[in-house]
C-alpha cells in the first residue's frame, strides 16, 4: 500500500537531518529536530549533530536532559557536541564510520573509543539506534504538539547510507532502524539522494543545466567519508533517463580528517612554545578546529580564529591552552594538503603497514582526495569498457588521460559550503579534462539536500511518477569457488570467484545460474568467502573469475554448518544457484538441491 507521506532521514557522520514530503500536495519541508540545547533547555534545529555525550555522575542537576518524550543517562545533539568538545573523553562521534569498521565487533560496547573515564560504553550499532530513535521520537512529538494528523505509521521512511557502504554496514543500519521502531523502511544511497534534491530544488530549470550524453559526478564529502558516484544522462525516444553507472570505494576521508590535521598542527605549535599537550587536550583541539575551520572557510574576511584546548579537571577554563587557527593553516593543510593539484595518473599511495599499530578507525592512508578521485575515474573507465550496455550509454569523448571525465559535477556535504574547496575540485577536474570544461551544477543545498532528496525519492517510488535514477547494485558480487584438482604437496588450490550478482542488478529481481550444477558441502563446518568488484561491470551471473583473492576485493566470510540434505547426511550434494536482491537492497543466495525440494539460503548481511 502506497503512503501519502515520505520521511527522509539523512543519517550523517557529523549531522542528521529529517525532511517530509506530502505526495498528494507535492509539498516538501525540512522537519526541525527537538534536542537539548543546554542543560534544562530544549529547542529545535534543522541539524541534529551526530554526537552522544555521557555525563559524569553529579556533573549536572537531575532532569537536566529531560526530553518531552522521556529521559536518558546520555544526551545527543547540539549540547552533546558543544559540551563534549570540553570533555572529549566522554563524547561519541563518527559512529557511522565505526559502523563500517570490519576490524571491530560493531555490536560491541567500545565507544567512546579508548575512553578511561566512562564505565558504560555504547556500540556503534546502539549509537546509531539511539540517533534514529531520537529523530523519530521528535517527529511524533512535534506532529502531536502541532496538532497534525500524522504519525510515523503514516510514512514511508527512507534512510540514507553512503553508496560505498558494504552489505554488512547497510544491514546493520537497516537493523538499527528497525530496532528504533521504523517498520516501513527503504535504504537509499546518499549521492542519489543529493541528485534527487537538486532536481526537486531546481524545478524544471535543472533541464537547462544538463542534457543527454552528459555524465554527472556527484562528489559527496562529509564529515567522515568521501563518496563518489557517476550518473549518466541518456535520451530514450525523447525522454531523459538517469543511470547511476559507477560508485567509488568506501574511503574514510572527510572533514574529520581535516580537523585532525589542523589539531596536530596546533599541537606542534603549542609544544614549540613550551606547552605539553596531552591526549585529552588534543581531543579538545580537534573539536575546536572543526568550528574554527568552518568559520574561516565560510567568511573570507576573517584571518584567524582563537582556539582553546581544555584540560582535564574541575577548573577547565583556567587551565586551557590558547592558540589561533589562521587562514594560512586552512590554505596549506585543508586546500593544498587534502585537495592538491595532482596529475591524472597520480593515484593514492599505499602506505606499508607497520607490524604493530594502534587499533582504531581505518582512515585512508593517503589524505589527498585528488588522488582518490583520479583512481575512481580510472576504475570507472575500466568498468564502463567491460560492459557493452554501459559503453553504449557514454561517448568515448568522456575518456581523457585514461580517466572517465564527467561533464558536470554536483557537490554535496558541509565541507563544500566553501567556495574555495569547490573551486579547487573544479580546477583539478579541468586540468585532467583537456579542452572540455567541467561545469558545476548550481542550486545544491550542502547540509539539507540528502534528507530532502530521500523524501522526494520516497514520493516518486510511492506514486510511480517522476524521474527515477536507474541504479541496481553498485558493484558485482562473487562467492568463493574451490577448484577441483589432484592434491599436490605444498600447493593450495586457487580459489575462484563465481559471479552471483552482476553490477547493476535491480532491486526486487532474481537471477539463476543456468546450465551449471555445484557441489554444496552439508552436515559439517565450512567457510563461505564473498568478494566484490566495482571494475567488472561486464561480468554476468555464472561467470567465473580466476584467483579471486588477487582479482577481486574480499568483503566477508561466513563460517556455518548447513543442515544435511535428507538421505545424504554429511555428503556433498548437487545444487543449482539463484540470487535475489530484495527491495531493501539485501542480497540472498539460494542453493536448491537438484534431487529434492530442499534448499539453503545465505545472506550477505551476516558474518561468521
Amino acid at each position: 500500500m502506497n503512503k501519502r507521506f515520505c520521511l527522509g532521514i539523512d543519517l550523517g557522520t557529523s549531522n542528521c537531518v529529517m525532511a517530509l514530503c506530502d505526495a498528494e500536495q507535492e509539498a516538501l519541508s525540512v522537519v526541525p529536530i527537538t534536542q537539548i540545547i543546554s542543560p534544562s533547555t530544549v529547542g529545535e534545529n534543522d541539524l541534529f549533530p551526530s554526537s552522544l555525550y555521557i555525563p559524569n555522575k553529579n556533573e549536572f542537576p537531575e532532569d537536566s536532559f529531560k526530553l518531552p518524550w522521556g529521559d536518558n543517562d546520555y544526551v545527543a545533539g547540539i549540547f552533546a557536541r558543544n559540551h563534549g568538545a570540553l570533555v572529549p573523553d566522554r563524547l561519541i562521534t563518527s559512529a557511522k564510520s565505526w559502523l563500517c569498521n570490519h576490524h571491530i565487533d560493531r555490536k560491541g560496547e567500545v565507544l567512546p573509543w579508548q575512553s578511561e573515564s566512562v564505565t558504560t560504553k555504547f556500540s556503534p550499532f546502539e549509537t546509531t539506534r539511539i540517533y534514529l530513535q531520537h529523530i523519530i521520537s521528535s517527529f511524533d512529538f512535534n506532529a502531536k504538539n502541532n496538532h497534525k494528523e500524522i504519525s510515523l505509521d503514516d510514512c514511508q521512511v527512507i534512510v540514507t547510507v553512503p553508496a560505498s557502504f558494504d552489505e554488512v554496514a547497510r544491514s546493520l543500519t537497516f537493523e538499527a532502524a528497525t530496532a528504533a521502531g521504523i517498520n516501513d523502511l527503504v535504504l537509499l544511497e546518499e549521492p542519489q539522494a543529493a541528485f534527487y534534491a537538486w532536481i526537486g530544488q531546481n524545478d524544471n530549470s535543472w533541464r537547462k543545466q544538463i542534457k543527454p550524453n552528459d555524465l554527472v559526478l556527484v562528489c559527496d564529502l562529509g564529515g567522515g567519508t568521501a563518496d563518489f558516484s557517476l550518473i549518466a544522462i541518456t535520451d530514450n525516444n525523447g525522454e531523459l533517463e538517469l543511470h547511476r553507472v559507477c560508485v567509488g570505494d568506501h574511503i574514510l576521508l572527510g572533514g574529520d580528517n581535516m580537523d585532525l590535521a589542523l589539531a596536530y598542527t596546533l599541537k606542534m605549535r603549542l609544544e614549540k612554545d613550551g606547552h605539553n599537550v596531552d591526549h585529552w587536550q588534543l581531543l579538545s583541539l580537534v573539536h575546536a578546529c572543526r568550528l574554527g575551520k568552518e568559520k574561516l572557510l565560510s567568511d573570507s574576511s576573517i584571518d584567524s580564529v582563537p582556539i582553546a584546548a581544555a584540560s582535564r579537571g574541575s577548573s577547565l577554563f583556567a587551565k586551557a591552552l590558547s592558540t589561533s587557527l589562521i587562514r594560512d593553516d586552512i590554505e596549506k593543510i585543508v586546500i593544498n594538503g587534502f585537495i592538491p593539484m595532482t596529475e591524472a595518473n597520480d593515484f593514492p599511495n599505499e602506505k606499508v603497514s607497520v607490524g604493530l599499530q594502534e587499533h582504531g578507525l581505518s582512515y585512508a592512508a593517503d589524505p589527498a582526495i585528488s588522488k582518490h578521485l583520479a583512481r575512481f575515474l580510472a576504475r570507472s573507465l575500466e568498468s564502463i569498457r567491460s560492459d557493452e550496455n554501459l559503453s553504449a550509454l557514454l561517448s568515448e569523448a568522456n575518456s581523457t588521460n585514461n580517466l572517465l571525465i564527467p561533464n558536470a559535477i554536483l557537490f554535496n556535504g558541509g565541507v563544500f559550503k566553501s567556495d574555495l574547496l569547490r573551486k579547487r575540485v573544479l580546477d583539478l577536474l579541468n586540468s585532467w579534462s583537456g579542452t572540455s570544461q567541467v561545469k558545476e551544477l548550481i542550486g545544491a543545498d550542502y547540509d539539507l539536500s540528502v534528507a530532502r532528496g530521500a523524501a522526494l525519492y520516497g514520493a516518486i517510488r510511492s506514486s510511480g511518477h517522476g524521474l527515477r535514477i536507474r541504479s541496481g547494485t553498485a558493484r558485482s558480487y562473487y562467492i568463493g569457488l574451490e577448484t577441483t584438482m589432484p592434491a599436490i604437496p605444498g600447493y593450495e588450490p586457487p580459489l575462484n570467484g563465481l559471479c552471483i550478482v552482476p553490477q547493476g542488478m535491480e532491486e526486487g529481481h532474481e537471477l539463476c545460474v543456468e546450465g551449471k550444477e555445484f557441489g554444496l558441502v552439508t552436515g559439517k563446518p565450512v567457510e563461505f568467502r564473498f568478494f566484490s568488484s566495482t571494475a567488472r561491470a561486464g561480468d554476468t551471473i555464472g561467470d567465473v573469475v580466476s584467483d579471486a583473492v588477487s582479482s577481486l576485493d574480499e568483503i566477508s566470510g561466513l563460517q556455518i554448518t548447513l543442515p544435511s540434505a535428507t538421505g545424504y547426511e554429511g555428503e556433498v550434494v548437487p545444487v543449482k544457484i539463484h540470487t535475489v536482491v530484495t527491495e531493501t537492497g539485501m542480497l540472498e543466495l539460494w542453493m536448491h538441491h537438484t534431487q529434492s525440494d530442499q534448499k539453503w539460503k545465505l545472506e550477505f548481511n551476516v558474518r561468521g
